[in-house]
């Protein structure tokens, strides 16, 4: 029998491993069934991207190992959206770090900044490389519900105090997934203010900080002061531009936890394809005239689906941000069994909270992934569920 160590064991797994193959079973038969499921829009890349990828790949400079230093005008590029969007001065060099998707920058930096025994506070639910950066690390993630009550925010006054000495991170992410939560700007100096009390690391995850509605404006962390002391932001191409499976992003914030962060990756990968950083940073300075029309697509997505799922009965806050919404399960029924019923019965895949930690249970997520119409129609058919119970 094959030997895989404590850490290993230590990751959670997901609870409908199973759901791909009925998917395809339930296809194979026949069935219309609408995915709702992964945040992974069915929308175009800026073609300003793909025209660069298009441009970069022919040229044969852009196949060499990128190294950590990557492409300087994708560095160059960072910088200059930091600028615009967030009035947010950086160093190109020193201060930002091209990463392949944000993903693995948030799993990688544990291991730069975690040793054994090390808390590390993170929403539940919330992503799971949040979870998985810690066990890896080998530290103790301390994970905290993101309830109603409270706004969705993680109470920082209501941790346990028998871990407070020992909390070398806290992870955010605002607007949230799955929540859909912002987070008030008081909220973000506060968290600012209790990790230079914890001696702590701030690590924000802002993927979704361009797909914001009815005027809102998600701040990056590096806006308030005391966050260039010790926090590191990190950012994504997947979502605000349609660019998911290009697997770009970058981390940006203090020049120390990016040097930390930078030596890590040294030794498990040699930076993202060169032609996909050329790729990101047309995307980057093209987004002024580009982001807001694929914003306007959420936002119809958005409205037609909060007016739909209300229609079927069911308990739905309009969010102001993200591409999700997150709803209650009805009745009470736990959100795994309901996700699957959803599933088996009606050709609907849904994501249920509790794949995102306890926290979650009592909810389930749907991603505004297809037309308007579609929503509509997966809406009718979760209300038939819901009925059915």
């Amino acid at each position: 029998m094959t030997r895989t160590s404590g850490r290993l064991a230590r990751l959670p797994g997901y609870p409908l491993a199973d759901v791909p193959r009925i998917r395809r079973e339930l296809a194979a038969a026949g069935v219309d069934v609408i995915d709702l499921g992964a945040g992974d829009a069915d929308l175009a890349p800026p073609p300003a991207a793909v025209a660069a990828l298009r441009e970069a790949v022919g040229d044969p400079a852009f196949s060499r190992y990128p190294f950590q230093l990557g492409l300087p005008a994708f560095r160059a590029a960072v910088a200059r959206f930091m600028a615009r969007r967030f009035g947010v001065e950086v160093d190109p060099l020193h201060e930002v770090l091209p990463l392949i998707g944000s993903k693995e920058g948030i799993t990688h930096l544990g291991l730069a900044l975690l040793d054994p025994g090390d808390v590390v506070v993170l929403p539940d639910p919330g992503y799971q490389a949040y979870r998985g950066g810690a066990v890896l690390a080998g530290a103790d993630p301390h994970p905290v519900a993101l309830r109603p009550e409270n706004d969705f925010l993680i109470p920082l006054d209501g941790l346990d105090p028998a871990i407070r000495d020992r909390i070398r991170m806290l992870v955010l992410n605002y607007p949230n997934n799955p929540t859909a939560a912002e987070a008030p700007p008081e909220y973000l100096r506060a968290a600012i203010a209790a990790c230079a009390e914890w001696d702590a690391t701030l690590v924000h995850d802002h993927a979704y900080s361009e797909i914001a509605f009815d005027g809102y404006r998600p701040p990056s962390i590096l806006e308030f002061e005391g966050a260039r002391e010790r926090a590191i932001e990190f950012h994504s191409l997947s979502k605000t531009f349609n660019m998911t499976g290009w697997r770009l992003g970058w981390a940006v914030g203090n020049r120390d936890l990016i040097a930390a962060l930078s030596r890590v990756k040294t030794f498990t990968d040699t930076g993202a394809f060169l032609a996909v950083q050329s790729a990101g940073a047309a995307a980057l300075d093209d987004a002024d005239g580009w982001v807001a029309g694929n914003v306007e697509v959420f936002r119809t997505r958005r409205d037609a689906a909060v007016e739909a799922f209300r229609a079927a009965g069911f308990e739905v806050r309009s969010p102001r941000a993200t591409m999700y919404l997150w709803i209650p399960v009805p009745g009470g029924e736990p959100s795994e069994a309901f996700a699957r019923r959803a599933l088996v019965e009606e050709g609907v895949v849904v994501l249920p909270g509790a794949s995102l930690g306890e926290g979650g249970e009592g909810f389930f997520r749907i991603a505004l992934t297809s037309e308007p119409a579609r929503l509509a129609e997966a809406a009718r058919r979760l209300g038939r569920v819901a009925r059915s119970d």
